[in-house]
C-alpha cells in the first residue's frame, strides 16, 4: 500500500482499527469475567489509574473486601494495565483516572454494548472470542 492509498482509505482504516479494538476489548474482558467467575471473586473494586503525582506509575487494582494477595494472585499488574487500558478505550480516553465497580458484574456491564457493536458491523464473536488465552497467572 502507498501513501495515497492510505490517505484515500483512511476512514475505512480508521473504522477498521476501531471494530479490532472492540473485538480485543470483548475478546479480553471475556477472558477476565471467566477468570473472575472461575477464582469466586466478587465485590467492588476500584481501578485506579497512572497518576504520577500521586507516584503511581503503574494502574492499580483496590478491593474493598478482598485482599491485595488475593487480587495479586489472579492478576499480573500488565492484566490490570490491559483492564485499565480497555476502561479508557470504551470510555473514549474520556474516563475516570478511578473506576469503581463490582467485580462480578465485569460481564453484564461491558460485554453486552460490545456485542451489539460488533452485531452492527456485521461481526459476530466466535469460538475463539470465548477461549481462554493462556495469561500469566494461567500457565501452568
Amino acid at each position: 500500500m502507498n501513501f495515497r492509498q492510505l490517505i484515500r482509505n483512511r476512514e475505512e482504516l480508521l473504522r477498521q482499527a476501531h471494530l479490532a479494538n472492540v473485538a480485543f476489548a470483548y475478546q479480553r474482558l471475556s477472558e477476565f469475567a471467566r477468570r473472575i467467575a472461575r477464582a469466586q471473586l466478587s465485590g467492588r473494586v476500584q481501578l485506579q489509574g497512572v497518576d504520577p503525582e500521586r507516584e503511581r506509575f503503574a494502574p492499580l487494582l483496590v478491593a474493598e473486601h478482598i485482599a491485595p494477595s488475593v487480587i495479586e494472585e489472579h492478576f499480573l499488574e500488565g492484566d490490570i494495565a490491559a483492564l485499565a487500558d480497555m476502561l479508557a478505550f470504551l470510555q473514549e480516553g474520556t474516563g475516570e483516572a478511578v473506576v469503581t465497580f463490582r467485580l462480578e458484574e465485569i460481564a453484564q456491564r461491558l460485554l453486552p454494548a460490545l456485542r451489539a457493536e460488533l452485531a452492527l458491523a456485521g461481526v459476530e464473536p466466535g469460538p475463539e472470542a470465548r477461549r481462554p488465552r493462556p495469561t500469566g497467572r494461567d500457565r501452568g
